[in-house]
């Protein structure tokens, strides 16, 4: 039986002051507090995790441009670790034509692969990941290689041949990509890591001059079922579709879902948010990801809140929408670090880095949701407070609040169905002066609490007994 939760306020004035901007509210505050509920009997998703990508520049991340042993751990730390960065814990992987480079001859021929154990970086930063606890891996392909394909290159689009319309004098390479894509990831299980998820296309509807393929959303049904028995059977999940735009990735979806073949056979459904924002969930009742994104823009930018559309509160509402406008399961960030004027989370010039506060904004989530936890009720009045709540596998309670108003809002928090009727909230802020930073305890009692969330600020509070 659900014990009876009271309503109750903090009234300690010296925690007030403590608080350094993310302040309990007094009793007379409470009064005009707004009010929110955190439910626990509404039950909603279950959190894979959140990641980030390094194809193409984990090799520099190692190193390659100068970056020390020193600072290469440093920039580790930020991404990975849980006590002091933003403790990820999905790594996508790049799958290029490095392990079979050549035609073995034909798709019924021998194949003959190659494996240099380092594939561009990409096993050594996995093994980092790994040994910071990361046990999600998710390896997605770009492109067939250029002569299992229309165009007979990895780059510039074509389709697979074999596939429906897609027809080659070289013959049907749907079931040699299908094992190529299984070999990758049985070399990657020979470095200790095991390749969790497998996709076979990226962006199917966009023709990029790098590595880049074609698949309607007929033909990636008709892969599918090519595919998902291969991967299955080595004890992969399958990915699909990754389309440049959520509402793009609906049209893969849906046709995934009306064949009773592909869609036993498709466990996450993931896309993107280039061409399109999260607006609502996927149709399909599967796991959903948003598996890569970073906001336009031209130049490095590190600020919190400065308007440009790429800065690190458009990152943390971004992340906000895609778990509670669109459900998902999983949330990958495109690179965590990068060069030049890139929209990364950590900006590398030679042994060198500098921080944005996208960082920052994922950490607030990455750090505390995590994998196994589930989204539970998070209600208020207040538009302009974006709130979600979460109960993790320990038990703890996680309740995040971003208050999107140029005014601080004094939140009276009743945690419902929860079991804390007592305990300690600890807050973490990021805004333009902190950084994922913790802030001074708030007591839990009769199941309340009472805090002041910062303006344009984002606050994380870890709920435990």
């Amino acid at each position: 039986m659900l014990r009876r939760l009271r309503r109750w306020t903090v009234t300690s004035l010296a925690l007030l002051t403590m608080a350094a901007g993310v302040t309990v509210g007094s009793q007379s505050d409470a009064w005009a507090a707004t009010s929110a509920t955190i439910n626990a009997s509404t039950r909603l998703q279950p959190i894979d995790g959140f990641g980030f990508s390094e194809h193409w520049r984990a090799d520099i991340m190692r190193g390659s441009q100068g970056l020390s042993a020193q600072k290469q751990r440093e920039v580790l730390d930020l991404l990975l670790s849980r006590s002091t960065g933003a403790g990820m814990s999905i790594l996508r992987l790049g799958i290029d034509s490095g392990i079979q480079p050549t035609d073995p001859g034909g798709p019924n021929a021998t194949p003959r692969y190659v494996w240099d154990r380092d594939d561009n970086g990409q096993v050594w930063l996995a093994q980092q990941a790994k040994a910071y606890g990361v046990n999600r891996f998710y390896g997605d392909a770009w492109s067939a290689p250029g002569y299992m394909k229309t165009n007979g290159s990895s780059a510039n689009g074509g389709t697979l041949c074999g596939l429906a319309g897609a027809g080659c004098a070289s013959g049907d390479w749907r079931r040699a990509y299908a094992d190529y894509l299984v070999q990758w990831a049985r070399f990657y299980a020979q470095e200790g890591i095991r390749i969790t998820d497998l996709g076979f296309v990226n962006e199917p509807d966009y023709t990029a001059t790098y590595d880049s393929m074609r698949l309607t959303p007929a033909q990636a049904v008709e892969f599918t079922k090519v595919f998902g028995p291969v991967a299955n059977a080595a004890g992969h999940k399958v990915v699909c579709c990754d389309s440049f735009g959520w509402n793009q990735q609906k049209n893969y979806t849906s046709a995934i879902e009306a064949d009773p073949t592909a869609r036993n056979l498709v466990a996450t459904h993931a896309g993107h948010t280039y061409a399109s924002p999260v607006d609502g969930p996927l149709p399909t009742g599967r796991r959903t990801w948003m598996s890569e994104w970073s906001p336009n823009g031209t130049t490095w930018n590190e600020n919190w809140d400065d308007g440009s559309g790429y800065d690190g509160f458009t990152v943390a509402s971004a992340v906000h929408d895609a778990l509670t406008k669109g459900n998902t399961n999983g949330y990958i960030y495109w690179y965590g670090a990068s060069v030049g004027a890139t929209r990364g989370l950590i900006q590398l010039d030679g042994d060198n880095y500098r921080v944005s506060k996208r960082l920052w904004a994922i950490a607030n989530y990455s750090r505390f949701i995590r994998p196994g936890s589930t989204r539970i009720g998070a209600t208020t009045s207040d538009a302009a407070l974006k709130l979600s709540a979460y109960h993790n596998t320990d038990g703890s309670l996680t309740v995040v609040a971003l208050n999107a108003s140029t005014s601080a809002t004094p939140v009276s928090f009743s945690l419902r169905n929860t079991g804390f009727t007592t305990g300690t909230a600890t807050p973490y802020l990021t805004n333009g002066s902190n950084s994922t930073a913790r802030q001074a305890p708030i007591a839990v009692s009769g199941g309340s609490l009472t805090a002041t969330v910062p303006a344009r600020s984002l606050v994380t509070y870890t709920i435990k007994r």
